[in-house]
């Protein structure tokens, strides 16, 4: 009764209260959320580190790869499809939230990404910890009795967390789940339980001892207006190359879905295609994951076609319908394009492949600020410039294009793009 008669002669006592209820509700969920998602990640990292060690010492498995598609297609058009859209679910749910994410949707894309890499498509991870943590977290929408606003709250942490504990990048992790869904804008509601979720899901990660790739560089030049320039250079080329992989997979996708009419059988086509072309070139370099090559172009200037073949394996893959996630192939094609631009742009190799890791996910998936956090966490604050720039340069520079159809333009990138306001990528010729 004090507290109640307090609260309504001192209205800012009452938005004090609030303040600190808000806080203490969301420090509770936002840590069963990193105890669930961060415990999920660990999982699957242990599991894809697994299947990609085991088809690395059997390579002749990967002549299994159009059955496996076939698998997949068939799982999902049979019982999967209402979680078949992936990460553009989520977004619909983020901006619409009235139906429940299926649970179902964990398990299915987990078993479609862990069989996607033990037999040779190439793929990344992000897909697949997003996906397992928004549904896993939606099903205690109810148990809360969440309102849409709450609801949308918790699905954006449920993304920070996965995405922070997957990479080992919490702040980007954060700030991804908040930029991801609406191009030009961030949802300030949820700026504390996302950096919650992910600082605590990444913890979780780390206490299960799953261990995260690390990148190292050592030399960053003098900082001058050409080195700027160079980093403004390297930012368009990345953008130009992000513009293409969203455009390229966009189209693909609609080719296999236009040219095949039965779902399963277009993994089991682009099975047969990216088979025939691993056993064609005699390398599973551009398959799975690609760490190994990551970290080499950090060491050596790589030929300039290593971008492209992997762009066109992730491509085949993705658009044929297997499972996985754009984020891993992306940072993939960025560093090996930029260890390839340090033949012409004279900065240092490892400076432009870190660059370009960021950059030309920045430029396919509309989130420079949590890109350039990432290039922070993974390369050390001296590296903060660069990447800054090339992140900013190759958002503007893709345009609106995005791997997530969903997205919504909360912002146009340019005047002239005005009338993109509102409306999602999908929908924009």
């Amino acid at each position: 009764m004090f507290f109640k008669d307090l609260s309504k002669s001192n209205p800012n006592f009452s938005s004090k209260i609030s303040i600190y209820a808000f806080l203490l509700k969301w420090t509770f969920i936002s840590t069963l959320i990193a105890v669930l998602v961060g415990s999920a990640s660990a999982g699957f990292l242990v599991s894809l580190d697994w299947v990609t060690n085991y088809r690395e010492k059997h390579p002749f498995i990967i002549a299994f790869l159009p059955l496996a598609g076939l698998f997949i297609g068939l799982l999902y058009h049979y019982y999967g499809k209402e979680v078949e859209a992936g990460n553009n679910l989520i977004i619909e749910n983020i901006h619409k939230p009235f139906v429940r994410i299926p649970l179902k949707m964990a398990p299915f894309v987990y078993v479609g990404t862990i069989i996607t890499h033990l037999f040779g498509g190439s793929a990344g991870r992000e897909g697949t910890a997003l996906q397992m943590a928004a549904s896993i977290m939606d099903q205690f929408s109810k148990g809360f009795k969440f309102n849409q606003t709450e609801r949308k709250i918790l699905l954006i942490a449920a993304v920070s967390a996965g995405f922070g504990s997957v990479f080992g990048t919490p702040l980007a992790g954060a700030l991804f789940g908040l930029e991801f869904f609406l191009i030009g804008k961030i949802n300030y509601k949820a700026i504390f339980p996302a950096f919650v979720a992910a600082i605590l899901a990444d913890l979780v990660t780390r206490a299960w001892h799953v261990p995260h790739s690390h990148y190292l560089i050592s030399d960053f030049p003098e900082l001058s207006f050409l080195s700027i320039l160079y980093a403004i250079l390297g930012g368009i080329a990345f953008g130009l190359c992000a513009m293409a992989f969203s455009k390229a997979i966009r189209f693909m996708t609609l080719q296999f879905k236009s040219r095949i009419k039965f779902p399963p059988f277009r993994p089991l086509v682009g099975g047969i295609i990216v088979a025939l072309a691993v056993f064609c070139i005699g390398t599973t370099k551009f398959i799975g994951l690609g760490i190994p090559t990551i970290v080499q172009s950090f060491e050596a200037q790589l030929p300039i076609y290593d971008f492209a073949l992997k762009m066109a394996f992730t491509i085949l893959t993705l658009a044929a319908g297997f499972k996985g996630g754009e984020v891993t192939p992306l940072f993939f094609i960025g560093a090996t394009l930029g260890s390839a631009l340090s033949f012409f742009i004279p900065l240092p190799t490892a400076l432009l492949a870190g660059m370009g890791f960021v950059a030309v996910f920045a430029g396919a998936t509309n989130t420079p600020i949590a890109c350039m956090l990432m290039g922070i966490e993974l390369f050390g604050i001296e590296s903060g410039i660069y990447v800054a720039i090339a992140c900013m340069v190759s958002y503007l520079v893709s345009g609106h294009n995005s791997i997530y159809g969903k997205q919504i333009v909360g912002e146009p990138k340019h005047e002239n793009n005005k009338h993109h306001r509102g409306i999602s990528i999908s929908e924009i010729k």
